[in-house]
């Protein structure tokens, strides 16, 4: 069987609402299915999927009064576990260089903070964050990747600060700009 990508990729939220707004009026991808579940045992699930792409889904699920799950927790994955925001993300792909600064502009625009342009050597990104604290990134390649690619070997030195690992409290992306 030949691999096709993913379908979908599952995430929880504490407010369905307000997730639903950024990726639709920010993000712009379109909701394609949403679901209210009924628990037997009291509470609701409600589930929503994004089309972020070539049938590629996201998708956030709010439980409610659900037996077993805690009303509050850190739905951003990173912070929860104690862990650099670059540990747990999610990438879009932009398509071009120009696609990604279209993007990086339009969610200043929108007032999202955002990260300047990050170059890999093999890519580039912008960085930023939803509403419930994921790490989120736009992509786009630069050039073809190659066997020598593929070797597992030192290629750059990152700081502790880079990797927002300094002070207490949510980091800063470092070259970060917000509409004002």
């Amino acid at each position: 069987m030949a691999h096709k990508g993913f379908s979908h990729i599952g995430l929880s939220t504490l407010d369905l609402d307000r997730t639903r707004d950024f990726y639709e009026n920010v993000l712009k991808f379109k909701a394609v299915r949403c679901d209210t579940l009924k628990v037997k045992e009291g509470g609701q699930i409600r589930h929503i999927f994004f089309d972020t792409g070539r049938d590629q889904l996201i998708a956030f699920m709010e439980a409610r009064g659900v037996p077993g799950v805690p009303a509050q927790y850190d739905a951003g994955i990173n912070h929860g576990l104690g862990v650099p925001n670059a540990f747990y993300h999610f990438a879009f792909e932009a398509g071009s260089e120009a696609g990604l600064d279209e993007m990086r502009n339009a969610l200043i625009a929108r007032g999202v903070e955002v990260s300047d342009v990050v170059d890999h050597d093999w890519a580039k990104s912008i960085y930023f964050k939803d509403p419930n604290g994921v790490q989120l990134e736009y992509c786009c390649f630069t050039r073809n990747l190659n066997a020598d690619d593929a070797r597992m070997q030192e290629r750059a030195e990152i700081s502790i600060r880079r990797l927002g690992l300094t002070g207490a409290g949510s980091p800063t992306p470092v070259g970060s700009a917000k509409a004002g």
